[in-house]
Formats: C-alpha cells, structure tokens, sequence
C-alpha cells in the first residue's frame, strides 16, 4: 500500500513538473519579459500557454483513463480507447464541418455529436440482438471504425488545398487552437470519480466473467458502465485535440509494470502519468522546430512506439 501511494506522489510531482515546464518554456523568451514587459508575460502565460497546458494534461488524462477502463470491459491488453470508432465518428463530423467553412465552437460542437451518435449506433446496433457480450461490441466499433476511415478519406481527396492543412495537423492531433478545457476536466473528474468508486468490481471483472458472475457482480451493468464512461472519456479527448493516439495504449500498460494492478491506484495514476506525458509531448510539439509547430500526435507517436515495444520486450520476456 505504502509502495503504491509513493509512486501516486511522484507521479503528481513529476506532472506538476512537465506543467510548470509547459507554460515556462517556448520561442519567447519569458526572462527577458520579466523584466521588459510585464502585460506581454501575464498575456502570453495566462491567455496562451496556460490553456494549452491544462487542455494538454486533460486530454492526456482522458485518453489514459479511458485506456484503462477499455482494457477492463474488453480484457485484452491490446484495447485503446479508439478502438469502437468513436474518434472516427468525430473526425468524420469535424472534417465534413472544415469542408463546409465552419469553425470555432461549431466543429467541438460537432465533433461531440459525432462522438455520441457513434456511441449511441453501436449502443443500438448491440442492443438490437439477444445478448451483450463484448465480442459483438468490439466487432461492430472495428466495422463501423473502417466505415469512418473510408468517409475521412473520402473528405480529404474532395476538400480544397487550403482546407487540407489544419485537417491533417487536427487527424494527428492539434493543440493549436486549445481553450480553457472546463467541460473536459469536468468530464475527467467525474470520470475518475465513477471509475475510482467500481475499482474493486472491475479488479474482479479483470479475473473473468465467470467469476464476477459467481461472486454476485452484475457483470451486464458493469459493461455498460465500461462501455459508456470510456466512451465519453474518449469524445471528450477527441473533441479537445483530435486524435493522438498510444497514450491510451501504453500508460495503464506502464503503471501495470510499477506494480499498479489494482484499479484503485492504477485509475487515478492513468490520469497523472497520461496528463504529464501529453503535456511533455506538446512542449516538444511547440519548440523542436519553433516557431513551427508540430501535430502533437506525431511527437506521441514517436514516443509511444519505442515505449510500447520496449513494454511487450518486458512483459513478455521470461523470468
């Protein structure tokens, strides 16, 4: 116990840490404007860099989060948090919106209700058979995913050239236009909030259904928490920065190797350690190539190919 509230320690000092280092380090010189121009420094870390941050740790926290409750209700360690297609059914809206010439608050609103059309289609499309099983369900998120990609791909070969630039930089990922992420750290407390109070049934469910289903767990009304909680998680993501993947991937897949097995630790780990790593990422993102920037899903992809091969190298090597 002691062991796993020490690393929840570190892990919140180390995200304070690549948060602190997200809003001092960028092309301009924050040192030099201290002493220069006071109203510029509180302009480019309030107004700025500060909203860039916290929408960088929500959307990394997200994605981790939704990872790991993913992993649970399709128990297979492989499960990130777009593998149902929800991500595709925003892009799909977000991108026909760009194609439109709208902009702003209409794509997040319509990158949302991308989001939840597609958790309520494959919600229907299950429910509309004689049972649930998370087989069916995976399969129809892998159906409707390739369904998306086809749609997206369509999008991009019609859409004008001047259009194809921030549909590119929003598909790998884009912090660029970040605001203040109220409604998605709202989304993620709740969500760590919901998914902290089932942490012992989903440590039973993780052991099979059979025995969750012996020792008295609801095992249908787990699922559908599962299902719908990862759902939204991922649509908040989505809706927030695109889509960036592997953080999703390889955080729970980490924390599992430091010994976090039990959900109660590994949940609210997900969220410190998928913030921080996002927000490192998004530093790189605006300074490797300043003052260009990068699509922040690139500098995760470069990140998390190395550290998920270096996890399956680990877990599977014998002891």
């Amino acid at each position: 116990m002691t062991i796993r509230i020490n690393l929840l320690i570190i892990l919140t000092f180390l995200a304070i840490l690549s948060m602190a280092g997200s809003l001092l380090i960028g092309s301009t010189q924050l040192l030099s404007l201290f002493q220069t121009d006071k109203v510029l420094l509180h302009n480019i870390i309030v107004s700025i860099r500060l909203p860039r941050t916290l929408s960088a740790f929500t959307t990394g926290g997200l994605l981790a989060l939704s990872g790991a409750l993913m992993q649970v209700f399709l128990r297979n360690p492989l499960a990130d948090p777009y593998v149902l297609g929800v991500s595709g059914g925003a892009a799909v809206s977000t991108l026909g919106l760009l194609l439109l010439g709208y902009n702003g608050l209409v794509l997040v609103s319509g990158a949302w209700v991308g989001s939840l059309l597609t958790i309520l289609l494959i919600f229907m499309l299950v429910k509309s058979s004689q049972f649930w099983n998370t087989h069916q369900i995976l399969l129809t998120g892998l159906a409707l995913s390739s369904g998306f990609s086809a749609l997206i791909s369509f999008i991009l070969v019609i859409s004008p050239d001047r259009e194809l630039h921030g549909m590119l930089f929003w598909l790998m990922g884009d912090l660029s236009f970040a605001h203040l992420p109220t409604a998605e750290a709202i989304i993620l407390i709740f969500g760590l909030i919901i998914s902290f109070g089932f942490a012992r049934e989903f440590n039973i469910l993780q052991r099979g259904e059979y025995e969750a289903k012996t020792l008295g767990i609801n095992t249908h009304r787990l699922q559908i928490i599962l299902f719908l909680l990862s759902s939204a998680l991922t649509a908040a993501a989505v809706t927030l920065a695109g889509c960036i993947g592997f953080i999703g991937l390889i955080v729970p897949h980490m924390l599992r190797l430091l010994g976090l097995h039990d959900h109660r630790f590994l949940f609210p780990g997900c969220v410190l350690l998928g913030g921080g790593l996002l927000t490192c990422a998004d530093t790189l993102a605006r300074t490797l190539l300043s003052p260009q920037q990068l699509p922040v899903g690139i500098i995760m992809a470069l990140i998390g190919i190395p550290v998920f091969l270096f996890l399956i190298r680990t877990e599977t090597k014998p002891s």
